[in-house]
């Protein structure tokens, strides 16, 4: 894991560019986005994003999203016919970089009132903040617990419920 594979579909071996050929679409960063801080899971509430992705586009990016292993598909256990999507450890280490970028937006970009909240929850936090969100993320999605406080409870993660 880590080592990717080089052949004739990469245009180069620079990791800014692999990560690019996987991650360079917006709709791609916007389903993170939702997924990550907004706790967006299911197809219909993906499809509801202000920005008015189209169905067809959004069924694209997340079946490309599950063959790249950063998103897994599974049966919707609240409707047996429809799915519901999951990040993955891949995905979650993607926490502080979509931080970093709400956190350049809010100052170099026009951002509506509304939005700036999150970005500013982000950056008032910090790296401690976006840790506690992925603990939060790997417990919902991948069921892993959080990890135990020095005094022996569970450590309040509840980041994403705020703003």
């Amino acid at each position: 894991m880590g080592v990717y594979a080089l052949n004739e579909a990469h245009r180069s071996g620079c990791p800014i560019n692999l990560t690019l050929e996987i991650l360079g679409d917006k709709w791609s960063l916007l389903i993170l986005r939702d997924m990550l801080f907004f706790g967006k899971r299911r197809f219909r509430e993906l499809l509801q994003s202000e920005e008015g992705i189209s169905s067809n586009i959004l069924a694209d990016r997340l079946k490309r999203m599950v063959d790249e292993g950063l998103l897994t598909r599974g049966s919707d256990p609240t409707h047996r016919q429809k799915v519901i999507y999951s990040l993955t450890e891949k995905s979650i280490a993607l926490t502080p970089v979509l931080a970093q970028i709400a956190i350049w937006g809010r100052h170099h970009t026009p951002v509506s009132p509304g939005a700036d909240a999150k970005a500013r929850m982000l950056e008032e936090g910090g790296p401690e903040f976006w840790q506690q969100i992925m603990d939060e993320l790997r417990a919902e999605h991948l069921g892993v617990q959080p990890a135990r406080s020095e005094r022996g409870k569970d450590e309040a993660v509840t980041p994403r419920s705020t703003g």
